[in-house]
């Protein structure tokens, strides 16, 4: 059941938001691998892509693997590209809660925010494996 109801939520957000924050991410790695030195931030915008355009069943997880460097890539990530990424996010998540039905969508908008700013150091990963990072089972 909750296969249909992740299929049908991504189904929606595809063709209320995901296609144009896809586009932005897009855009924004395509921006980023002109230059060779800048290739690492058009990964994680296409990185970042991928996981917009179907978030639904999809969670980013930290990878507790990120130094100095996913810091200053953090840093100028947000400062470049970061903030007006997550100000589409913020005005598709207003678009979105004007109905009822847009209301998870618009929260699920919300959610994106903090890897839109900072995506250096995380991974993107299916929701089931991700909790079962989180509350590994005792044994």
């Amino acid at each position: 059941m909750r296969s249909v109801l992740t299929l049908i939520l991504n189904i929606i957000w595809l063709l209320t938001a995901g296609w144009a924050l896809f586009l932005g991410y897009l855009v924004a790695g395509i921006l980023a691998c002109i230059f060779i030195v800048t290739i690492p931030f058009g990964l994680a915008s296409f990185r970042i892509a991928g996981f917009v355009i179907w978030p639904f069943g999809r969670e980013v997880v930290d990878t507790h693997r990120g130094g100095a460097a996913s810091t200053v890539g953090n840093v100028i990530w947000f400062v470049i590209a970061g903030w007006w990424l997550a100000l589409g996010h913020v005005a598709t998540a207003l678009a979105q809660a004007i109905t009822i039905i847009g209301i998870p969508l618009a929260w699920a908008n919300i959610k994106l925010i903090p890897v839109t700013c900072f995506p250096f150091g995380k991974v993107v990963m299916d929701s089931d494996s991700a909790r079962a990072r989180m509350f590994p089972t005792a044994r």
